[in-house]
């Protein structure tokens, strides 16, 4: 089966279909990350976006639903070079390829994606259309340029769970006990703390590693008034990942206002973004944006560079964070974009960047203890947290 996948710049890549069929707009991104592609198939961050994985053979240890991120995936498209349809794991339960038919995911292997990977590197993020049914190119390349582009875009309303519920899923555990991505802070926090999330398109992995951190966790849908999560009584808020511009999801950044400074607040990815939003800074859009495993970050208070998971296409501008009282914590070290901050007047601590991974590498996983720690001593959210590991 014949699929193409077409880019605004008048660049048609042509494949084999993998997975279901059809034809789907959306951003083309690139994800550098070298394992993880189920955690990144069902990162609800990935909506509305093709996605590109670097790694040239993709699917040799098959599918399974535990390593999930969501109930399902919500990218517009998936591109690999080569499609392994022969997975050896002993917890795989079907291929790739079944995987992408099931879920109703278009995808295309047998293209050259270094090329996809440096026309993006050029001329940053493109829109672009991936389809097994129109074949023409100039018809595609047309769509591509009709597509309705990610800076406006709300899309947050496309992947969360409407329904307020506690989490009570831990951290998966390996054969024999051990814990398999055990946090670097052993102690947890006294019992009763309570963490509200504010889900955005939250990765599962972060509920889990609050959870192994030794809280209470409720989770609200993003457009949860201010009122109802008071009503939750939390001791601390934590506002998740998820897709699209951060200055589109306006409800929620309103809740954001009326919260900070009541109840201390941890950001990841979007919510860093909304966050620094809601204190009237400015955000803006990456150029080709950060999608990997291995983006290094440098940890200013601490002095240390921690090697770092991201998944997002819009930064935090830092003159417009100083203005508004913002302390620059994290800094990346490719292209020097906000990674991370404090407002210790609003008891604020946000990080562009995935501490929980999934996939990727655990440098940073401590922000979970600490932040929960520091909550439940009533002690300061402020840039000191940052420097004991």
């Amino acid at each position: 089966m014949i699929c193409k996948l077409a880019m605004e710049d008048g660049t048609v890549f042509t494949g084999r279909g993998l997975g279901a069929t059809g034809t789907r707009a959306g951003e083309v991104v690139f994800n550098t990350s070298m394992m993880g592609y189920q955690e990144i198939l069902t990162d609800p961050s990935y909506c509305g976006q093709i996605v590109t994985m670097t790694f040239p053979m993709i699917g040799n240890y098959g599918v399974n639903p535990e390593d999930f991120e969501s109930a399902r995936p919500f990218l517009s498209g998936f591109v690999v070079r080569e499609a392994c349809d022969r997975p050896s794991n002993y917890r795989s339960i079907s291929t790739l390829a079944e995987a992408l038919q099931r879920f109703g995911v278009i995808g295309i292997t047998g293209v050259d994606t270094r090329a996809i990977t440096r026309r993006t590197r050029i001329h940053g993020a493109l829109r672009g259309v991936i389809s097994t049914e129109v074949l023409d190119d100039q018809e595609l390349v047309r769509m591509a340029r009709a597509a309705a582009p990610m800076s406006g875009a709300n899309l947050v309303d496309a992947v969360v769970v409407r329904e307020v519920r506690e989490w009570t899923e831990p951290l998966w555990h390996a054969p024999g006990g051990s814990i398999a991505s055990a946090p670097r802070d052993a102690a947890r926090p006294a019992a009763g703390s309570h963490v509200v999330v504010i889900d955005c398109g939250i990765k599962s992995n972060i509920l889990r590693w609050l959870r192994e951190a030794g809280v209470k966790v409720t989770v609200v849908p993003a457009d949860a008034p201010a009122g109802r999560i008071r009503e939750l009584k939390p001791t601390a808020l934590l506002i998740g990942n998820g897709p699209g511009d951060p200055a589109a999801v306006t409800q929620t950044i309103q809740t954001l206002r009326e919260l900070l400074g009541k109840v201390p607040a941890l950001g990841i990815c979007l919510g860093h973004q909304m966050v620094g939003l809601a204190l009237r800074a400015e955000t803006y859009k990456l150029r080709f944006g950060h999608h990997g495993g291995n983006q290094p970050v440098l940890n200013r208070p601490a002095g240390r560079v921690e090697i770092t998971a991201q998944n997002h296409g819009f930064a935090v501008d830092e003159q417009s964070l100083a203005r508004v009282g913002g302390q620059v914590t994290h800094v990346n070290l490719n292209d020097g974009s906000v990674e991370g901050f404090v407002h210790p007047d609003r008891q604020v601590l946000c990080v562009q960047f995935h501490p929980e991974a999934g996939p990727g590498p655990n440098d940073a996983a401590y922000l979970f203890t600490r932040f929960v720690e520091r909550v439940a001593a009533g002690r300061p959210i402020d840039a000191d947290m940052l420097v004991a590991v």
